[in-house]
């Protein structure tokens, strides 16, 4: 990021919360449960795929761990109840793995248990760095028992090649992406084509061990890139699927979804939807500037 757009995010930041809930509402279901089925619904009409999480993490305490549990199962009840065309993502620190992995695991395993008794999945997001290990270890204790369980690797970090390698072994199924957290220069690329390059040939390798993958990107090249790949190594329709954030190039989902070609968007909601606001604001700039210009509009 630019000096210029760090500052124009920071002074975004400065801004009321309900000037960038204006803006961020387009990116998030709503803050209840039910609007986020709502918005599953419709997705599902359209033939579109749907993964729901409970916007969140970093908890503190046992107490804020349970209710994240108690909200995520909520979730999974509504898909069933619903019939909805869709799983649930969660990220392992507000389930506590900030501050005792074992009660983590404890949390997480019981959704996976509940999500499996009713044919469904979760997939356990990564967060930031401090995380890495925690998050695959985690994943790892689940999968030996549990096979409706993926995790996420990202494709700035400069390890998570040789963590594909050693997964592969497992069969995991994953969601390949990017990456959104602010990590040094030590551990991550930071050079985007470095970054487009890592993606490629992760998500080859992946391919090629005959995992499932979830081609998270809304960049056209990788998408491009990842078609080409896709025909020539003859993967069937049934070992990937391409996915997106809600509200965010829903051109390029549209297309891929004529295509014919799985996609699933990120259908976010709750509460706690600042944070997540704020780190779309660090990935997309343009949206920085965007809410800037609007809010002395609105002036």
């Amino acid at each position: 990021m630019s000096v210029f757009h760090d500052l124009l995010v920071k002074s975004v930041q400065l801004m009321p919360k309900k000037i960038i809930w204006l803006f961020s509402k387009k990116y998030i279901a709503g803050k209840t449960l039910e609007s986020a089925v709502r918005t599953v619904k419709e997705l599902n009409s359209k033939g579109i795929l749907a993964t729901i999480d409970v916007l969140g993490e970093s908890v503190n305490t046992k107490e804020e761990a349970l209710t994240a549990k108690l909200k995520s199962s909520e979730v999974l009840d509504a898909l069933e109840k619903h019939n909805l065309n869709a799983n649930l993502s969660i990220k392992p620190t507000q389930f506590g793995l900030g501050f005792d992995k074992d009660f983590a695991y404890e949390q997480i395993l019981e959704l996976v248990k509940k999500a499996s008794e009713i044919n469904n999945f979760v997939r356990i997001d990564m967060e930031d760095s401090p995380y890495t290990d925690l998050t695959l270890e985690l994943h790892k204790r689940i999968y030996k028992d549990y096979s409706n369980v993926g995790v996420v690797l990202q494709a700035y970090l400069k390890r998570t090649y040789h963590d594909a390698i050693i997964l592969n072994k497992n069969g995991t199924n994953y969601r390949l992406c990017k990456g959104i957290y602010i990590e040094p220069a030590t551990i991550a690329f930071k050079d985007y084509q470095e970054i487009r390059d890592n993606f490629m040939k992760t998500l080859e390798l992946m391919l090629r061990n005959g995992n499932y993958v979830g081609i998270a990107t809304h960049d056209k090249y990788l998408i491009d890139k990842s078609y080409k790949l896709i025909k020539d190594m003859n993967i069937p329709k049934d070992k990937f699927e391409f996915q997106m954030l809600l509200g965010v190039r829903e051109d390029l989902r549209n297309k891929i979804n004529k295509d014919g070609y799985k996609i699933r968007v990120y259908v976010p909601f709750g509460g706690d939807w600042y944070k997540y606001s704020l780190r779309r604001l660090q990935e997309n700039p343009q949206l920085a500037g965007h809410i800037f210009k609007e809010f002395f509009t609105f002036r």
